[in-house]
């Protein structure tokens, strides 16, 4: 028989029940001193399974300057909601249990890693270990904004309304939708204006780019913990290209799509995961947010960094062309999910020959 320790402890006037073990992370994850658990990345998260009805979390919005994140959580695979996390000190959230019995809880950071952390410092809740969990596949989702899900949620703020992020809801962006589906585990890398060679509305010598953050836990260059390959997926996702292709804010002085520059850092980008996950299928995914010329370029780009390697090396999948209807020209909720649908069978394909 396996025995379950926990710490207690009183923080800032919130009893909390710190778990020792019994705790599943997923994603760009860090633990901290006190056996809690900082949320870095998109759809970053802590599960945990429990008894009873009482479940109350404390949690805390961690960044340089304050400012308010998001988790979304999820119990015996239903979509509870979304939750906004304060800045400040660490405050309990109480989570809606009606019925007895055992319970399975996931705790979703539903910001990306360049809004700050979320901070998981415990539960009142009564952690059992988990059952024999089964073997499943691994995809890791490489992208920008459409893969954070930025703009996809306005359940509490319409879109123009509050701080850039404020519709941000990672769950429900492609990428996980698209792992639940098919039953796999997953991790997002995921930076929102972020692009292979220069970004949204800058050049590379101006901000740091994906090739180049990348290697770090957090996604930002000045993060010295590196990135481990522990996770080690069967399929690595890439939808690239969006910001490299932008015009910007349409303000600031834009230079010509550069196709060979593109092209050079998506080939040794790929060259760099191949020695990470020797074993992984790679795919080059087209954008959903580009249309006409812009998306001709895109493929003509993707011909090109396809061509770069044996026959057969890389596998690319087109989404279908769309008029997002998100914030911000991203794809709403119901654009992720008509994203989802498509690359799914896809995807089912690829893992089921590995």
């Amino acid at each position: 028989m396996r025995t379950v320790f926990f710490l207690i402890t009183c923080l800032l006037g919130v009893t909390t029940l710190h778990a020792q073990t019994n705790l599943e992370t997923g994603g760009r994850v860090a633990p901290l001193s006190d056996k809690g658990i900082r949320l870095i990345g998109a759809a970053s998260f802590v599960a945990f399974e429990f008894e009873g009805t009482d479940c109350q979390l404390t949690l805390a919005s961690v960044d340089d300057y304050p400012h308010h994140n998001y988790v979304s959580l999820e119990l015996d695979g239903t979509y509870l909601g979304r939750i906004r996390i304060e800045p400040g000190r660490p405050a309990p959230y109480s989570v809606a249990v009606t019925k007895s019995g055992r319970h399975r809880l996931v705790v979703y950071k539903a910001t990306e890693a360049q809004n700050g952390f979320v901070d998981f410092l415990g539960t009142t809740a009564k952690i059992v270990a988990p059952g024999k969990a089964k073997k499943r596949k691994r995809i890791e989702f490489i992208g920008d904004s459409i893969t954070c899900g930025m703009g996809n949620d306005e359940s509490a703020l319409p879109c123009g309304s509050g701080e850039w992020y404020d519709q941000h809801n990672a769950y429900w962006s492609y990428a996980p939708i698209t792992a639940r589906a098919l039953h796999a585990d997953f991790l997002l890398s995921s930076v929102s204006g972020m692009g292979m060679y220069r970004n949204w509305n800058t050049e590379n010598s101006e901000s740091e780019i994906m090739p180049e953050v990348y290697g770090k836990l957090a996604l930002r260059e000045s993060d010295t913990r590196p990135f481990d390959a522990t996770f080690q997926p069967d399929v690595v996702t890439i939808c690239l290209g969006t910001n490299d292709l932008s015009a910007g804010d349409g303000k600031k002085p834009r230079t010509p799509f550069d196709a060979k520059q593109f092209t050079d850092n998506y080939i040794a980008f790929i060259k760099m995961l191949q020695q990470r996950y020797p074993k992984a299928q790679i795919v080059l995914l087209s954008s959903p947010m580009l249309n006409g010329e812009r998306h001709a370029t895109l493929m003509a780009a993707l011909d090109t960094i396809q061509a770069a390697f044996p026959t057969g090396t890389l596998r690319r999948f087109t989404f279908q062309p769309m008029e997002p209807k998100g914030c911000g020209y991203h794809p709403s909720k119901e654009d992720d999910q008509k994203m989802a649908s498509e690359l799914t069978p896809f995807l089912k394909k690829l893992l089921d020959e590995k």
